[in-house]
């Protein structure tokens, strides 16, 4: 190019670029580098979990519950400790946990379970179960029952939440 007094310019390469060329570089870098910070939280949050697991599981002693009642609610609405509610993270107070309602001696008490716990569960049985605090880590069955598995659901059906 020239100007008016005869001086050459020469455009870098990068500014040959198109402007939204630049800016879809720029949102894609910064699209990656939220996806690495995630995964590195995540990674850590899972270790502090398992740790948190091994804990439990260690200081798990066995006693024999009642079961009364199984749902999924909110850890407010579940009548948990509030020691238990404050110690909790914000976004685990909101999401819905396997909650079991179960009778221990003379008192009835919730507990939190596990996952896979919390499906194989029998209600209105006697079940031996191995907790650590309020958290129901195992289960066996009392006087030799077997302990129904539930059948197994399809992809539809755990898509429409049947």
């Amino acid at each position: 190019m020239k100007y008016k007094g005869g001086i050459h310019v020469t455009i870098s390469p990068i500014m040959a670029i198109a402007t939204s060329t630049i800016v879809m570089i720029i949102i894609l870098a910064a699209a990656i580098a939220a996806v690495v910070v995630l995964y590195i939280v995540a990674d850590r949050q899972q270790k502090k979990s398992a740790a948190a697991l091994e804990q439990i599981k260690a200081a798990a002693v066995p006693q024999t519950l009642l079961v009364l009642d199984k749902k999924r609610v909110r850890a407010i609405d579940a009548q948990l400790p509030k020691v238990v509610i404050d110690n909790m993270p914000r976004t685990a107070r909101r999401s819905k946990l396997p909650i079991v309602k179960a009778k221990v001696g003379s008192k009835v008490m919730n507990f939190m379970c596990d996952a896979d716990v919390f499906e194989i569960l029998p209600v209105k049985q006697e079940v031996k179960a191995m907790v650590g605090g309020i958290y129901i880590v195992s289960i066996k069955p009392l006087r030799g029952q077997v302990l129904p598995r539930p059948p197994k659901k399809g992809f539809f059906q755990r898509l429409l939440g049947r």
